[in-house]
């Protein structure tokens, strides 16, 4: 027995590797399978993401064409609505009081007549102006307040409205699409809408007064008069300056700059007398004897 122990323990030793070898490919079979598997799971998940999107997309789809039918129909309900004429049983006529010139940051004021031709009155309701983009007059340059009437006005009747606006300043010089309207209804309740003016105008520059071009020119000139009646005075001081100081005589004050003020008023007295017998011409001794006789017969 203890003979075959060896060999038995080197038989089990031999066969459990090969045992090891032979279940390997079995298990990374099974492995592969379970991949596979997965992979089956993940792209069902995917295409029923894909799937679940597209739907989504179709439904947005769906929605943003019914929102956009629902707004063409608005929009088109709204533009029938918005389509207000005029009675053809009244008649309106425009005077602008200074003329057709819209100067800007000034007053411009008109008179709007209406006349009733109809068997009806009339409800004169509003009055409004206001200034367009002259391409396109859907798009609001200036929009001015609505003058609130509510007068009545019989048959074969005339009423006349006074309305006034003013442009603004920054709009001169350029052209706007002008357009007042005339909002009246009749006794049935239908509304009316008559654009009285509805034509392209332009807007000009103002040029009475004082405008800031013309001041700030004014200035200028000032500050230029200014400068050069400067320069002339600094010229004429420099001059003066160039000129020599005339000498002054000082007396017996100072010699040399030498200060004499200190000395006796006796000692200059005979300084100065000195230098006066200096300076004058010497007597002949003829003239000496004579004078000197002269002064003995006295």
């Amino acid at each position: 027995m203890m003979k075959f122990l060896p060999k038995l323990l080197l038989l089990v030793l031999l066969a459990f590797p090969a045992s090891l070898l032979i279940k390997g490919p079995e298990v990374s079979a099974q492995d592969l399978t379970e991949d596979e598997e997965a992979e089956a799971v993940d792209e069902d998940i995917v295409e029923d993401v894909t799937a679940e999107d597209e739907d989504d997309e179709a439904e947005v789809e769906d929605d943003e064409n019914t929102e956009l039918t629902e707004e063409k129909e608005d929009e088109e309900e709204e533009a029938l609505v918005g389509e207000v004429k005029a009675s053809p049983n009244a008649d309106t006529t425009i005077l602008f009081v200074k003329g057709e010139d819209f100067p800007a940051n000034n007053i411009v004021k008109f008179l709007l007549g209406f006349t009733n031709k109809g068997s009806e009155d009339f409800v004169v309701e509003s009055l409004d102006a206001s200034f367009r983009y002259p391409q396109d007059f859907q798009f609001y340059i200036q929009n001015f307040t609505a003058l609130q009437l509510g007068t009545i006005v019989p048959p074969a009747r005339q009423a006349t409205f006074e309305y006034s606006f003013i442009p603004a300043e920054p709009m001169g010089g350029r052209p706007f699409g002008l357009v007042i309207n005339l909002n009246y209804k009749d006794n049935s309740g239908n509304i009316f809408q008559d654009a009285v003016f509805n034509q392209t105008v332009t807007i000009t520059e103002r040029e009475d007064g004082l405008d800031g071009e013309t001041i700030f020119m004014y200035v200028f000139l000032s500050g230029l008069g200014l400068l050069v009646i400067i320069g002339l005075h600094q010229l004429l001081e420099s001059r003066k300056r160039r000129r020599p100081a005339p000498k002054v005589e000082m007396g017996t004050s100072s010699h040399n700059g030498v200060d004499l003020s200190w000395i006796p008023q006796e000692t200059l007295n005979q300084i100065m007398q000195s230098r006066r017998d200096k300076a004058s011409p010497k007597r002949s001794p003829r003239k000496r004897s004579q004078k000197r006789s002269a002064g003995s017969d006295e």
